[in-house]
């Protein structure tokens, strides 16, 4: 397994491959203890960094890559029906579409953490989390805002 995560002080991205240490230390000088799974758990049932039971599933591919592609391949359909290219119109299209089910087929799953948003690679049972739930994100992203005014304040 492994996992990427924040600094809680500093913000800076972390990552921890197996065998996975049970301290981590960043280079700003912030420590933490990880919640490591038990040695004969095959299905990962908190976040290895904060603890936070509440987990999900998506894609470990960037999303930012994803919409490009998509942006791309829409500009270059509409330039083409314009110039009257209907066949090349609809192959790129098409062909984007192809391409996108086939990075969805290759690309294996990240297990994310709603709390700290931790991404955990490497985790098998991927059929046991759930898919992203907006609700649960906004509860943890109000308890952030929460946490963050309370330190301007004092």
């Amino acid at each position: 397994m492994k996992v990427t995560f924040s600094c809680p002080q500093c913000f800076r991205w972390l990552s921890l491959a197996d065998p996975l240490p049970t301290e981590w230390r960043c280079d700003c000088g912030q420590t933490g203890i990880l919640h490591l799974p038990e040695s004969s758990e095959s299905v990962l049932r908190a976040c290895v960094v904060c603890g936070n039971q509440q987990l999900y599933r998506q894609k470990n591919f960037p999303q930012w890559l994803g919409l490009s592609l998509l942006t791309i391949a829409c500009g270059a359909f509409f330039v083409l029906q314009l110039l009257y290219q209907p066949a090349w119109a609809w192959t790129i299209l098409l062909g984007s579409a192809a391409l996108d089910l086939g990075l969805y087929l290759i690309v294996g799953d990240v297990i994310v953490c709603y709390r700290c948003q931790a991404r955990h690679t490497g985790v098998p049972s991927r059929n046991t989390y759930a898919p992203f739930e907006l609700a649960i994100a906004e509860k943890y992203r109000q308890e952030r805002l929460r946490r963050e005014a309370g330190r301007s304040s004092s």
